[in-house]
């Protein structure tokens, strides 16, 4: 992802997250983290046609990986690209040694819970209230590292 990517990630954005979508600082704030050699940020964007259709996001620090986002736009449902993305933010946490990767996911929101439990991601507990308006509880998820093969399952 790169700053020319923020309008169209902000359109995805808005539309499957209207009531606690990220601003355009948020994603500027973490693209400044993503690009320099000490970076602990790392965010994809995939394309098709020349048409952004989603994105993903990850931070990684003292060898903890957090999922930060993954948005694929509503009419490439179903495709795998959801899948595609978290592959590749799995692998970069592999690159950034992370032993372990969390995410947060709304509990009402099986269709993600249901995608990220195919990786091997298993629910450790909630975060009362974390999504905002509507006082929605988050489903704290993990995913261990190999430690004999020094790799992310999933």
């Amino acid at each position: 992802m790169r700053w020319w990517d923020i309008e169209p990630v902000m359109a995805i954005e808005q539309e499957l997250f209207p009531d606690d979508a990220w601003s355009r600082g948020m994603f500027w704030s973490e693209l400044a983290g993503a690009r320099h050699p000490a970076a602990t940020r790392y965010y994809v964007v995939a394309e098709q046609d020349s048409r952004l259709i989603g994105y993903a996001g990850l931070a990684a620090v003292a060898g903890m990986g957090d999922v930060q986002t993954i948005a694929v736009a509503r009419e490439e449902w179903g495709t795998g690209l959801g899948a595609r993305l978290l592959t590749d933010l799995l692998r970069q946490a592999g690159a950034f040694e992370c032993r372990e990767v969390l995410l947060e996911v709304r509990v009402d929101n099986t269709r993600a819970q249901r995608l990220y439990e195919r990786f091997g991601f298993e629910p450790i507990g909630f975060r009362r209230g974390y999504y905002q308006p509507g006082n929605v509880d988050a489903l704290v998820m993990r995913l261990a590292t190999d430690h004999e093969e020094g790799k992310i399952h999933g």
